[in-house]
């Protein structure tokens, strides 16, 4: 039986209406997004002080933003999202806004690099809650018929929060140098007190959002979930799988075979860090510290992914089965990711590029490209959101041509954004880029979704934003800020050489269109095929 917290969000019929309650919990979830990416994104107007008052390169500004933060969101999703299969999302949802709000608050209280991104760390960790429990909330709250719709809504906080990030950022910054030119409180400078501004009012949300009601887990689909006696307990087996060294004991746990490949792996990625530290901190751009980093987490991140791929695999063959060996599935959101390579690093370099190319102030950045960012974001993820809808309707595969439209049509934008010397060019092609990236996220995420069942949603999800975070937000603005310093702090370069990662993108969700028809088709009898009891 449900919990008596559990209610019902609607009956499982395809053609059922979806009551208000639905479109008011997800009006609560979009705020909550909005200020995910506000906390996120306002590194975007703050990078050029932060730059010259910690001493540091491009590079390190887009490890900050980028790796520092991806590993541990990634690495924390996998369990968070096991949690959010298995306890109570909208608890989880507020514990994880609480934290990374705090989190955020303390950047502004950072004076040294290391402290700054010890704190971006906390905030990768708290923001790990948040999509895992939303997309598994919104799954139950909404009939597939209005899924892409609705993940496109609640996706939408992205852009909006990233536009209102450099809007709020920059009035934040230029009004408080004004009123403090010597350092203000606690001798506080400009983009500190962002930090500490823009964090807070996370902690009042929180509250908000142990309101929500929890719905009953599948029975949207006719697939309602019993709720799991030890939810916890998972949780914990996860953190075994993922976090180093704790990988170490999980793997033995498994047996001696399993122990030998996971010390491997431990061998091959440290060798990989090595290698590339030395290749990319090598050279004429040697100037870029921290290079080492950068390789550093990236490779610890991967070292725990796979640690963690090959535990899923001997613990819950079905959900290995339909998400990592599924090439439907795999092909879906690596393609996708691509996508976010490219977006993420336009989204966090349009700001500081804009700042040194046109010699913009920060309150007419946030005005001229920060608030239209955020309309263009938010019209681009609901029209792709709702294309995506009606084109499912059509073909299993419409959703993917949605995702693949969102990879090819920014190309020819982003290289005029780059290269044009017009400041007015450049801030309506940054509009157009912004819309025509956005569309694809609702798409690529129902897409997803529809290729596993309900019990695993959550677990998807983290998945899913493993491409996006390590594939996209840890590579995408690193190395057009590695690129960047390597060659003068030429943003233009840096921006223009992420562009070569298209034709492999273009190549997966080819492959994506071909396969997910069957592979939706045939969920169920895969499933049952790999142990579920169906």
């Amino acid at each position: 039986m449900p919990n008596a917290d559990e209610v019902p969000a609607a009956q499982p019929a395809r053609d059922a209406g979806v009551p208000g309650y639905s479109w008011y919990a997800l009006t609560v979830l979009l705020l909550v997004y909005v200020l995910n990416f506000v906390d996120r994104q306002i590194l975007s107007i703050l990078a050029n002080d932060i730059k010259a008052d910690l001493g540091v390169s491009d590079a390190y500004l887009g490890f900050l933003y980028g790796t520092a933060f991806a590993i541990f969101y990634a690495l924390f999703g996998i369990p968070l999202g096991k949690l959010a299969d298995s306890w109570h999302r909208v608890r989880l949802m507020s514990i994880g806004l609480a934290l990374w709000s705090a989190m955020t608050t303390l950047s502004g209280l950072a004076r040294t690099a290391p402290l700054l991104t010890a704190a971006r760390v906390g905030v990768g960790v708290g923001e790990a809650t948040a999509s895992p429990s939303a997309y598994s909330l919104i799954s139950d709250w909404f009939p597939a018929r209005l899924r892409a719709t609705a993940l496109a809504i609640y996706s939408s906080g992205l852009y909006l929060g990233g536009g209102l990030s450099l809007l709020i950022g920059g009035l934040i910054v230029e009004n408080w140098e004004s009123a403090y030119p010597n350092g203000g409180p606690l001798n506080l400078a400009g983009w500190q007190a962002a930090f500490i501004i823009v964090g807070l009012p996370g902690l009042a949300l929180a509250l908000w959002v142990l309101t929500l009601k929890e719905p009953v887990r599948g029975l949207i689909d006719g697939m309602p979930s019993e709720p799991v006696e030890k939810p916890f307990r998972g949780f914990v087996d996860e953190l075994l799988q993922i976090i180093p060294p704790l990988t170490i004991l999980g793997a033995a746990r498994r047996g001696v075979g399993a122990l030998l490949v996971n010390v491997g792996a431990i061998v091959l990625f440290a060798l990989l860090a090595i290698g590339l530290t030395n290749w990319l901190g090598s050279g004429p751009g040697a100037v870029v510290a921290q290079v080492s980093d950068q390789w550093l987490f990236l490779g610890v991140g991967y070292y725990a992914i796979f640690s963690w791929a090959t535990a899923l695999r001997s613990r819950d063959p079905v959900t290995f089965s339909l998400t990592w060996g599924s090439p439907a599935f795999m092909t879906t959101i690596l393609g996708y990711g691509v996508v976010a390579f490219i977006a993420y690093a336009t989204s966090y370099w349009g700001a500081p590029y804009a700042e040194r190319a046109f010699a913009i102030s920060k309150a007419e950045i946030g005005l001229l490209l920060g608030a239209p960012s955020a309309v263009a974001g938010f019209l681009g993820v609901i029209a792709g959101g709702r294309m995506a809808d009606a084109l499912y309707l059509r073909t299993p595969s419409g959703r993917l041509f949605v995702v693949l439209f969102g990879l090819i049509a920014p190309l020819p934008i982003i290289w005029t954004m780059f290269t044009t010397s017009s400041q007015t060019v450049f801030l309506i092609v940054a509009f157009a880029a912004q819309f025509c990236g956005a569309s694809a996220l609702g798409a690529a995420a129902a897409a997803s979704q529809a290729l596993v069942l309900p019990r695993m949603r959550g677990v998807a999800t983290a998945t899913f934003f493993l491409a996006t975070t390590l594939v996209g937000l840890a590579l995408g603005p690193y190395l057009a800020g590695l690129v960047s310093a390597k060659h003068g702090d030429d943003l233009a370069t840096g921006m223009l050489s992420i562009l070569a990662a298209a034709p492999v993108g273009l190549i997966l969700l080819v492959v994506a269109i071909r396969l997910v028809p069957k592979a939706e088709a045939t969920l169920q009898e895969r499933a049952r095929a790999a142990g579920e009891p169906i």
